[in-house]
C-alpha cells in the first residue's frame, strides 16, 4: 500500500496574513489527494486551518525546539529533525533573508527537492496578496484559480434575524474609523442585533464600544463559528475582517492607507469604501451609512 503523502506548511504572521494564505493551503490540499497536511505556525491562529478542514494537525512555531533552526550551528533536536524529515513536501512562508532556516533544514537532510519557499512579502505593485503568497507553488505546477479565492473557508449559518457584527479596530490606528461614528452607523439598524467585536488591540487603545452584545478576545475558532451566524459585517482592513469574509458574511470594509486591490478579502460578497485621499477620516458618516444599508439590504 502506497504511504500517505505528508505535506508541511510553515506560516507565521498575523491573523489576516494567515487567512490570506488559506487559498494556497487549499490548493495544496486539493492537488495532493489524500495527503496528511500539517501547519507549523502560531497555534492560536494556525488552528483556523484545522477548523476549516484544510489541516489535519498543527504544530507550534514558538516551541523551544524551533529556535535552533534559526541559528547557524546550534544543535537541532533529533525528534524535531526526524519529524521534519517525515514530510514529502515542506512549503515555507517564513521570512528567511539570510537563509538560516533553509541551511538548518539542509543540515538535517532536507533538500531543495522537498523544500519549496514562498515569499511572505507582498509587493505593493503586484496582484492580490493571496496570489502573491501562492506564487511559489507554481514551481510544482500548482496555480491558484479564482475558485480558490472566491469561496468561504468556513460554512455560513446565518441567523434568521438580522445580526450585524462590527469590528471597531485593527492593527493600526491609521486604519481605524472613529468609534462614535460606528455607534451612529449601528443606530441605523434598530431592528437588528448589533454585536461589537474587540480584542487586545482595542483594549490597549481603550476602545470600549457601548451596547449589550460584545464579543471580546474570543479564540479564533469560536469567533469564526459566531461570525458564520451573522448576516452582515462592518469593519476595517483587519484580520477579523478577513475572518468574517472567510465565513461567508456579506461585508463592508473601510480602507485608508492600504490598497484594497491587494489587501481586501477576495470574496465577492465583500465591498470596500476608500476615500480618494486614502485617509479614513475623510470618509463621511453619510456615505458609510448608505453603503452599510446597501450591504445589509442584500442579506
Amino acid at each position: 500500500m502506497k504511504p500517505q503523502p505528508r505535506v508541511l506548511v510553515i506560516r507565521g504572521g498575523a491573523i489576516g496574513d494567515f487567512i490570506l494564505t488559506l487559498p494556497a493551503i487549499r490548493l495544496l490540499r486539493e492537488t495532493i489527494a489524500g495527503c496528511h497536511l500539517e501547519v507549523l505556525g502560531y497555534p492560536a491562529i494556525a488552528e483556523l486551518a484545522r477548523t476549516a478542514g484544510l489541516a489535519d494537525s498543527i504544530r507550534s512555531l514558538e516551541h523551544r525546539t524551533m529556535a535552533p533552526l534559526f541559528a547557524k550551528t546550534a544543535p537541532i533536536d533529533e525528534a524535531l529533525a526526524e519529524h521534519l524529515r517525515s514530510f514529502n513536501l515542506i512549503v515555507s512562508l517564513l521570512y528567511d533573508p539570510d537563509g538560516l532556516f533553509r541551511a538548518s533544514l539542509e543540515r538535517i537532510g532536507i533538500t531543495s527537492k522537498t523544500l519549496i519557499e514562498c515569499s511572505p512579502l507582498v509587493k505593493p505593485d503586484g496582484p492580490h496578496a493571496s496570489r502573491q503568497l501562492a506564487q511559489g507553488l507554481e514551481k510544482l505546477a500548482m496555480f491558484l484559480e479564482d475558485h480558490h479565492l472566491h469561496r468561504a473557508h468556513f460554512t455560513p449559518h446565518p441567523s434568521a434575524h438580522p445580526r450585524i457584527a462590527i469590528h471597531v479596530g485593527s492593527g493600526s490606528e491609521k486604519k481605524n474609523w472613529p468609534l462614535e461614528n460606528w455607534h451612529q452607523v449601528a443606530d441605523t439598524f434598530p431592528h437588528a442585533e448589533v454585536i461589537y467585536i474587540t480584542g487586545e488591540a482595542e483594549a490597549e487603545r481603550r476602545i470600549h464600544p457601548t451596547g449589550p452584545n460584545l464579543w471580546h478576545s474570543l479564540p479564533l475558532p469560536e469567533l469564526a463559528a459566531r461570525l458564520a451566524t451573522c448576516t452582515a459585517f462592518l469593519g476595517h482592513d483587519s484580520g477579523i475582517s478577513h475572518l468574517a469574509a472567510a465565513c461567508g458574511v456579506p461585508s463592508l470594509l473601510l480602507f485608508g492607507p492600504t490598497d484594497p486591490a491587494i489587501w481586501s478579502p477576495p470574496q465577492p460578497w465583500v465591498r470596500f469604501l476608500r476615500n480618494p485621499t486614502h485617509n479614513l477620516a475623510d470618509l463621511t458618516l453619510e456615505e458609510v451609512k448608505l453603503a452599510a444599508v446597501q450591504v445589509v439590504a442584500k442579506t
